[in-house]
């Protein structure tokens, strides 16, 4: 493969690799996920919308500047201050619009379903053209960000792979988005609506999650198909 080969045997560690850089780790996943879960904790505990924003922004804040301190790639906290801020606006519209607090909480909710429906869609038609997502996680670090899609195995693999990678999002936005249509439209309470989301988030999200991130380890742990070198080409 040409540039910069890896250092791996097998394209299953070199998917863990690239999916441990990609995701963070424990830490760049806790960075990512503790704002929203604190928003949610608060919210439903206090029922006070300030308080949440302002205690998520501050964690992501602290977080962010531990990264700038050790120099390490503050990705992840960014990643996070663009969830908690792209809430705040979708916040700031409802409350423009007369919303009450309870409104006001279930749109910070909105920017969420929306990116999983998104995503969810856009991973399962890769894997239904046969040009899997994770399978682009591995050429970008091969060098040729499509040279994997010629090994039947490969493709096999990236597309089990982002089946199952996608799932907890696909859950979630099917679960959680007629809840929150239900509450804006008024035939559930707004609240009650909150709720439900809230709980679905926290409650479901994070082992769906877990679950999914281990079914992909033992996938990746399962086989060992060897990395093969581009090199030379079958003229038949």
């Amino acid at each position: 493969m040409p540039g910069n080969v890896p250092t791996v045997a097998t394209v299953e560690a070199l998917v863990r690799a690239q999916m441990a850089s990609a995701l963070g780790g424990r830490r760049g996943m806790l960075e990512a996920g503790i704002p929203g879960i604190l928003f949610t904790l608060l919210w439903l505990t206090t029922k006070e919308l300030q308080i949440a924003l302002v205690a998520s922004l501050v964690v992501t804040g602290l977080c962010l500047a531990a990264r700038l301190v050790q120099r390490s790639t503050v990705q992840y906290c960014l990643n996070a201050l663009f969830a908690v801020g792209l809430g705040w606006v979708f916040v700031r519209i409802a409350a423009s619009s007369g919303g009450s607090e309870s409104d006001q909480a279930l749109a910070f909710f909105l920017p969420g379903i929306l990116i999983s429906l998104g995503y969810t869609i856009v991973m399962a038609g890769s894997c239904l053209v046969g040009w899997p997502f994770i399978g682009f996680m591995l050429g970008s670090v091969t060098g040729d960000p499509t040279a994997w899609h010629s090994d039947r195995q490969i493709v096999r693999l990236c597309s089990r792979l982002t089946w199952v990678f996608l799932t907890p999002g696909a859950v979630g936005a099917l679960l959680q988005g007629p809840i929150w249509v239900l509450g804006y439209t008024g035939v559930l309470d707004v609240d009650l609506a909150v709720l439900l989301v809230g709980t679905l988030r926290l409650g479901l999200g994070w082992p769906l999650r877990i679950a999914s991130w281990s079914v992909m380890v033992w996938l990746l742990a399962r086989d060992a198909t060897p990395i093969e070198e581009q090199g030379e080409v079958d003229p038949a």
